[in-house]
């Protein structure tokens, strides 16, 4: 089986990306896996040690979270084949990537600033044009498991800012399962998305 590692206290490692998402992709191509988490200390120091310590003696070529070992293969920064296969299609995924990306930071942000309530109606107010449909067709790529761990982060920031959106109710079978890892958006040193989700 893989081993593949994420942060136990939080979905996001400081701006850790795609642990939600790589969990996801595992499970939809039902690959076994064992989960390594890695978890960081209470406030007001939160502790990193517990991954600082290891992270270089992984032999990793770019030590980060997450991470995928597969025998031999030492994986991190990677999108493993799911990029688009015509040069059409590889524009398309990068356009939308990086705006899943922009998304996923205004939500970041906003989790850690101490204006919190006083922003949340204007980010609340432009999240529907954030939302626009972009499709690779038939096959799956990367970027939809991005855009489905965005939308729970969201989801969890707010739980009916995606009720307008019925098809994204089908996600919900995983997120309610015993396989879905119930956990906060950020670490725990936001001032929200910082809690475990029941």
């Amino acid at each position: 089986a893989m081993t593949w590692a994420s942060c136990r206290a939080s979905r996001r490692w400081f701006w850790c990306t795609g642990i939600f998402a790589v969990g996801l992709l595992l499970e939809f191509t039902d690959t076994s896996y064992e989960e390594k988490r890695y978890t960081c200390g209470e406030a007001p120091d939160y502790d990193r040690s517990q991954w600082l310590d290891v992270k270089i003696r992984l032999d990793l070529e770019f030590p980060n979270l997450p991470y995928l070992l597969d025998g031999k293969n030492k994986i991190t920064q990677n999108n493993h084949d799911m990029g688009g296969e015509t040069e059409e299609e590889k524009i398309q995924v990068d356009i939308v990537e990086n705006q899943v990306m922009d998304f996923r930071i205004q939500l970041i942000k906003l989790c850690y600033s101490p204006d919190r309530e006083t922003l949340k109606p204007q980010y609340l107010e432009q999240l529907p044009g954030q939302l626009k449909h972009s499709s690779m067709g038939e096959k799956l790529t990367y970027v939809d498991f991005l855009t489905c761990d965005t939308l729970d982060q969201n989801r969890i920031f707010e739980p009916k800012c995606l009720d307008e959106f019925p098809n994204l109710k089908k996600i919900a079978a995983y997120i309610q399962s015993v396989n879905f890892f119930k956990m906060p958006i950020n670490n725990k040193m936001a001032q929200g998305g910082n809690k475990p989700i029941c």
